[in-house]
């Protein structure tokens, strides 16, 4: 099987470009050759901005593909450049949307591929939820073979799933408050890409993902309270947890505040039925105290990757000076 990743060298494509090639799959990969993040060995590398349709259609010949996946497309004007693109020498056109285009605050848990559709907060989800209403268009009127698929909240060695990053695990690890968003006992799911991509390679050719949509995700259910924990216990150090408002945090910087309020701050537990069906023998294997253990001992292994956002310290003090004017105790 030929499979095209635009991107691929991702956060989570990394894991599914190397679990593809393990496959047998012919994987070719276009992008601007910028990751911090080396290629797999054994793809097909092709450099080219995928914004600029003429380097693209340089870089590709006439090669066609059994499936494209588009890892780095956000709008819809990005997602019909794709399919122009790629129309006639494509077999499948996957496309990365995102689980916070599920309605927010979800009325009714587990989430399901059924859940209603709708985020009214965060900008990043109306344009997935624009770029999904046009691939749906595209299938039904067009015929085109498009499968949906809305991965979570998914992290590898090199990322740390919290607002603030590497900034906030470094707080823990001398000592300083650590700003938990709410009370922390919202549910959340996280999901190592390794495990990710089991699920996701396994829907590349698969006649039964023909226009359907799938999230793909861990089992595993965790409060925020567990999820600081599991990196303060990674890092050997007793955490000093501050539980302050999002609608706080939102006031003082907007971006973290829709991430919030369109996403995190709100309980996710999912329902993987229907990519285990498709996909059968799909199951996720990494907890999240082995994953967080993974993450601090990756950073901590070299300096050079210990790299802190001295604004965010300035703003998560800012937070932390006013909620105690408001609750002295904290």
């Amino acid at each position: 099987m030929r499979v095209l990743f635009i991107g691929g060298t991702g956060t989570i494509s990394t894991a599914c470009s190397e679990l593809a090639i393990q496959k047998g799959i012919e994987l070719t990969l276009l992008n601007r050759g910028q990751s911090v993040r080396p290629s797999p060995p054994g793809a097909t590398i092709l450099h080219a901005d995928i914004r600029d349709p003429g380097s693209v259609r340089a870089a590709l010949g006439d090669s066609a593909f059994d499936a494209v996946v588009d890892w780095v497309a956000y709008t819809p004007d990005q997602v019909q450049a794709d399919l122009d693109l790629f129309h006639g020498r494509m077999g499948q056109y996957v496309f990365i949307s995102s689980a916070s285009v599920y309605q927010t605050p979800v009325s009714n848990l587990p989430i399901r591929e059924s859940t209603p559709i709708d985020n009214p907060i965060w900008k990043y989800s109306q344009n997935k939820i624009a770029c999904e209403d046009l691939l749906r268009r595209a299938y039904r009127d067009k015929k085109i073979p498009i499968t949906i698929v809305r991965p979570s909240h998914t992290y590898d060695r090199s990322s740390v799933p919290l607002e603030g990053g590497w900034t906030v695990v470094d707080r823990m690890l001398h000592g300083r408050p650590v700003i938990v968003p709410g009370d922390g006992t919202s549910i959340w799911t996280l999901t190592h890409s390794s495990d990710f991509a089991k699920g996701f390679v396994g829907l590349l050719g698969n006649l039964h993902a023909a226009g359907e949509e799938f999230h793909i995700t861990s089992d595993e259910w965790l409060t925020w309270n567990q999820i600081y924990q599991a990196f303060a216990r990674a890092g050997g150090v007793e955490p000093h947890l501050v539980h302050v408002p999002s609608d706080l945090i939102a006031a003082y910087d907007k971006t973290i505040g829709d991430s919030l309020l369109g996403d995190k701050a709100n309980s996710s537990i999912f329902d993987n039925s229907k990519i285990k069906q498709v996909v059968p023998g799909f199951v996720c294997t990494t907890p999240f105290s082995r994953g967080a253990e993974e993450i601090v001992a990756w950073r901590l292994a070299d300096p050079a990757r210990q790299v802190i956002q001295p604004e965010l310290n300035v703003l998560f003090d800012r937070i932390l000076e006013a909620y105690r004017k408001a609750w002295p105790e904290q």
